[in-house]
This record gives structure tokens, C-alpha cells and sequence, in this order.
């Protein structure tokens, strides 16, 4: 199955690593507080991930001891502690396959445009920063336990001025050789089972196009999905519709039961019943409901899904800021969906096997909580490619 290797390249300083480490760039919107607070912490990774010159801020945070060289390959063993939860994985660099070979299994479309700035950041710096999520069916639990009996080399509370939801996660992450017998426990059992591209399509499908042998990823047999809810301004007010559908008026507006919807709006709150849900692993799933069975009404296609215009989108955890957005005038609605379950991804992924085309579809999972970028910074071996 996957070939995994030890990693190589720049870590954080320990005493440091609470300021260097940042939110991966795609939950750092432009112009928001969090890309403010990150734009003025001088030590973050966040000037490397999307600075104008991300050269020259690796060489400045090497050369100010913010960053330091490893190079012995070994595995990072992460844990995430939050109210409520925990969960542990592993970084590793895993071997680069074409999707066609069943190792790296993925659930969502990929564009080349969206990794063209990812690919220049790598060939820039010759660093792989954000690492791809993966799921996997092995048994690696056991192994990464092990490691976690030793004391860990970071043990640090993440704090992005109250602007993430990384905020006040505890994270502790063990430093285990890959020559080592837990490190070769580890890379045994990861290469029993494929890996399940779960958050990082595009970092993965930069990999395939920069022409890699091995890509930074983040494995673990464990992960949450929240629902990814969206704002919403229709071609049609929302106002304009109601009458067409079978709306329940609700006292609040909170995450809804599978194949319900919760709506807000400055006039009231309402929940909208599926009115069909077909068996096809994809149709089935809320958001492709909503997408057939609302967004037509409101005058919405499906190419308007990334048009900030129409829409923008917000994990299950952030329906009051959902909230405020409408009340604001800025979008006409905000929709809650129930969220996907691994069970219903798998089945997506695993249909995609035998055919390309079957996909979730976009702004359909997320997972939570993200994996901090920084934690290491992967440096492909002598003799592998960039």
C-alpha cells in the first residue's frame, strides 16, 4: 500500500513554535482579522505560506533561530487536545501516486489554478509546509501511543488573538526516528491500508503536478466533520421565494437534523425538509440536495458556488458570526446543513475508485479542528525531486 519515509528539513524552535506555527492558508481569508494578526506577528509561518517573497522570510526565520535544520528522518507523532475532544496522528512524507493507482484515494475535484501558488511557494523555498489530511483504515493507534510514552519535544497552546478556531488548542508532538523500533512500527502500519485524502486536495494535487516523489501529509485513523454552512445572496430575494416552499417557522437557529436545513434571515428563522433524497452515494448528501432543491428557486448555478458575490461559507462552530453577517445586510440568508459522516465520504471516495467522476461535491466537509501549518517544514532528500 503507501510507502511512507521519515521527514527531513526546517522545524520550529520549541520555546517558539506558538508563534511560528499558523492556520493553514485556505481558512486565512484576506483583510480578516486573523490575516492581520498573522501579518504582525513577525515570527509566523504565515509570511512564508503567503507572503509576497516567501524566500526570503524562510532564509529571515532560519537565520534568526526560528527554524532549525533536521535532518535525521523521523516520524512527528501530533496530538490535539480541546474541550470536549482529542486526537492524534502522525506527519510523515508518503510516496506520490496518480489517483488511478488506488493509493492516495481523493473525494473532491481538483484545478490547476487553485495550486499554481502553492507549487511556486515549493520551488521557491523547496519546502512543503501545509501538510495533506489523510485518513486511514490501519491500525497506526498502537504505534503512536508508543511514542507518546516518552516525553514530547512540543507541548505549546495555540493563540491567533482570538481570531481561529485553533484558539486554545493544547498541541504536543513527539520526535520518533524513523530507524528507530517505534518508527519502524509506525511505517509498517501505515503501508498496510491506502490513505484518504480528507482535507488538502489541492496540496496533493500540486505534488502530482510539481512532479514529486513524496508529499508532506498528516495521518490518523480519527477525524471530525462539522458542517459547512453558508451565507447566501440569491439572484431572487429569499423573501421573494418563501411562498414556494414548505418552510416551519423554528425558535433558533442551530444545526438541523440530516436532509433538514435551517435558514436564517433578518425576518425570522425557518426550517426547509428535503423534498426528495435519492440513493446515489452523492445525491444523497445535503449539500447536493440544497443545491437541486433551493439554490434553482433563488436563481443560483452551480458556477456561482465561489463567487463571493453569492456566496461565502463558515464551519458548524460559527453560526453566530453567521448570524451577524446577515444581520449586517452583508448576504440575504445563512444556511445550516447537518453534517457529512465519514461513513458518507468513504462511500463517495471509494465509488470514485472505479469511476473519476463521482466526487463530493465542493464546500461539502470540515474537518475540524484543522492541522496547525509549521509544525515541520519538509525538505525532499538528496536525489528525490522538489
Amino acid at each position: 500500500m503507501v510507502a511512507t519515509i521519515g521527514l527531513t528539513g526546517l522545524r520550529p524552535d520549541p520555546a517558539q513554535a506558538s508563534k511560528i506555527t499558523s492556520p493553514p492558508y485556505d481558512v486565512i481569508k484576506p483583510g480578516t482579522p486573523l490575516e492581520k494578526f498573522l501579518r504582525n506577528e513577525p515570527k509566523s509561518i504565515f509570511h512564508i505560506i503567503l507572503g509576497e517573497q516567501p524566500k526570503r522570510a524562510m532564509e529571515r526565520l532560519a537565520s534568526e533561530g526560528l527554524l532549525v535544520e533536521d535532518d535525521e528522518p523521523a516520524y512527528y507523532v501530533y496530538e490535539q487536545t480541546w474541550p470536549g475532544g482529542q486526537r492524534t496522528g502522525v506527519f510523515a512524507a508518503a510516496k506520490v501516486s496518480p489517483y488511478e493507482e488506488k493509493q492516495i484515494i481523493r473525494h473532491e475535484k481538483t484545478f490547476d489554478d487553485k495550486v499554481k501558488g502553492r507549487i511556486a511557494m515549493r520551488r521557491a523555498t523547496g519546502l512543503h509546509i501545509g501538510p495533506v489530511f489523510t485518513l486511514t483504515r490501519a491500525p497506526i493507534a498502537k504505534a503512536l501511543d508508543a511514542a507518546k510514552e516518552s516525553a514530547p519535544l512540543y507541548g505549546f497552546k495555540s493563540s491567533f488573538g482570538g481570531f481561529s478556531e485553533l484558539e486554545g488548542i493544547e498541541n504536543k508532538m513527539w520526535r520518533v526516528p524513523e530507524a528507530g523500533k517505534i518508527g519502524g512500527a509506525i511505517q509498517a502500519a501505515i503501508g498496510t491500508e491506502p490513505l484518504y485524502i480528507a482535507d488538502g486536495h489541492h496540496r496533493y494535487h500540486a505534488s502530482l503536478l510539481n512532479g514529486q516523489t513524496h508529499f508532506l501529509t498528516y495521518v490518523t485513523e480519527d477525524a471530525v466533520i462539522q458542517a459547512y454552512n453558508r451565507v447566501i445572496n440569491g439572484v431572487r430575494p429569499f423573501a421573494d421565494i418563501m411562498a414556494e416552499l414548505p418552510l416551519q417557522s423554528v425558535d433558533s437557529f442551530q444545526t438541523p437534523d440530516k436532509h433538514r436545513f435551517c435558514i436564517y434571515t433578518k425576518e425570522g428563522c425557518y426550517e426547509l425538509a428535503a423534498q426528495h433524497v435519492p440513493n446515489d452515494v452523492v445525491g444523497r448528501l445535503d449539500c447536493a440536495i440544497l443545491e437541486r432543491e433551493l439554490y434553482p428557486k433563488l436563481g443560483l448555478t452551480h458556477d456561482m458556488i465561489a463567487d463571493l458575490h453569492h456566496f461565502d461559507y463558515y464551519s458548524e462552530s460559527a453560526l453566530d458570526e453567521m448570524k451577524a453577517v446577515v444581520d449586517r445586510g452583508d448576504y440575504d440568508m445563512a444556511v445550516a446543513l447537518h453534517p457529512v459522516s465519514l461513513g458518507e465520504l468513504m462511500a463517495v471516495a471509494d465509488a470514485g475508485l472505479e469511476d473519476p467522476d463521482i466526487v463530493m461535491p465542493e464546500k461539502s466537509t470540515f474537518f475540524a479542528p484543522k492541522i496547525l501549518s509549521g509544525l515541520f517544514l519538509y525538505r525532499t532528500r538528496r536525489g528525490e525531486s522538489r
